[in-house]
């Protein structure tokens, strides 16, 4: 399975974004003392409160979101952006980062017999595909699941056969590091509500970034339906919860739509990450936590979508997505060697197969040896006015709404926390 779409290569780096990478170095005149010595990722115009925009006209007038951005997917141009390092729940999004961490570390036509210690962690409440104890899946199914229903089960699934949640978290802050999304402190794997773990529009547009340079990664959040195991011969129907791809909820599908992944919580609100392909061009758009409701979030997605492809060309550069460290980005700490060795370390045991170097114990003490070392860092940048990290539990993933305590996944029933409606085929 491949997707269609085409994305195009990434190009080499212009000398117009090296410049701003240089300027992601130099400090925030404005900044408090506490984080006047932090860099800027990206350029320092990101860390501006208020929309960013230079040089074109037409910005969707009723966006309600707490932060967003636009980007040009070929040249990492940042094209428009609000608030765009602004620590906020990701909700689902993170999922992006755990395919980004973990795609490449199993081989599709993998097959795993279910446990029920896999599944015995998974936090109440949370989003399933429906994965069962004692089915055999093959590891794109699990994915399948990850990307189209975003569950929760899979994820713990997957992390378990990559060696365990807490592994499986070292490994993923490890990438982020890699990829410069200093924005982003990771707890769980799968995007549940877990106070302290954020993440920023900057950082989710660079996870999407890096994932479709990925033929699999483009494949599975491109796919619309697909077929999940039940038990024996049985198989019922998962629909991908993206409703500009598919059109659910009344929502018209946005052509040239590619993917990528979106999310939802009670308590964090909606967040959504798109990329679509028109005209040889190829834009990337986050949206965080608009106040309206329900679609909402696809429906600002798209506006700025509209408005990048029809007036981005016109747009000045107001930053750049970096690159990763391991591909050769330009750090803007030179001081962040250690973060840099250890994020390729499990880049290149991906590299290798399905196995790493890093087992349960070693992943997580990893992590805490790069803390302790002040290399490992989360970095705190200056928060924008309102900017405040949701604390909470998490109800439902995914564009789910609430009725009477009763949450919906894009119209299809969870019960008892298990998720798991099946529709039995021949």
């Amino acid at each position: 399975m491949r997707d269609s779409s085409p994305v195009p290569p990434r190009a080499a780096q212009l000398s117009r974004r090296a410049a701003l990478g240089l300027a992601a170095a130099v400090p925030l005149a404005a900044a408090s003392p506490a984080s006047a010595a932090t860099p800027v990722i990206g350029g320092e115009r990101l860390a501006r409160a208020g929309v960013q925009v230079g040089a074109a006209a037409g910005l969707p007038k009723r966006l309600t979101a707490r932060s967003w951005l636009v980007a040009d997917h070929q040249s990492g141009e940042v094209l428009a952006s609000y608030h765009a390092h602004t620590h906020l729940a990701p909700a689902s999004t993170l999922k992006m980062l755990f395919a980004d961490t973990v795609l490449k570390n199993f081989e599709r036509t993998e097959r795993h017999r279910v446990t029920d210690a896999d599944l015995a962690d998974i936090p109440s409440g949370s989003s399933m595909v429906g994965v069962k104890p004692g089915i055999t899946y093959t590891v794109e199914q699990l994915w399948l699941g990850v990307f189209l229903r975003s569950g929760n089960d899979a994820v713990h699934v997957l992390s378990h056969m990559n060696g365990g949640l807490a592994r499986t978290v070292a490994q993923m802050q490890a990438k982020a590091q890699d990829l410069q999304a200093l924005d982003t402190h990771v707890v769980s794997p799968d995007g549940f509500d877990h106070k302290g773990q954020v993440s920023s529009a900057y950082d989710l547009t660079l996870f999407a970034r890096h994932g479709l340079a990925d033929a699999d990664f483009r494949a599975y959040c491109h796919t619309k339906t697909a077929n999940f195991p039940a038990g024996g011969k049985k198989t019922f129907q998962i629909q991908n919860t993206d409703r500009l791809l598919t059109g659910a909820w009344g929502v018209p599908t946005y052509d040239g739509l590619i993917g990528v992944k979106n999310g939802y919580t009670s308590n964090a609100g909606n967040t959504f990450t798109g990329a679509a392909t028109r005209g040889g061009r190829t834009l990337l758009v986050t949206v965080m936590h608009p106040k309206s409701g329900g679609s909402g979030v696809y429906e600002e997605t798209a506006a700025l979508l509209d408005w990048g492809f029809k007036e981005g060309a016109k747009a000045r550069s107001v930053g750049a997505l970096v690159d990763p460290l391991s591909e050769g980005g330009a750090s803007a700490d030179p001081t962040r060697k250690a973060a840099k060795a250890a994020a390729g370390a499990p880049a290149t045991a991906a590299d290798g197969g399905g196995s790493s170097s890093w087992g349960l114990v070693g992943g997580a003490g990893a992590a805490v040896a790069l803390l302790a070392g002040g290399a490992y860092v989360w970095r705190r940048r200056r928060r924008v006015a309102g900017d405040e990290t949701p604390d909470g539990r998490q109800d439902r993933h995914d564009g789910q709404d609430r009725h009477d305590g009763q949450d919906r996944d894009d119209g299809q029933e969870r019960h008892g926390g298990q998720g798991r409606q099946e529709r039995h085929q021949g």
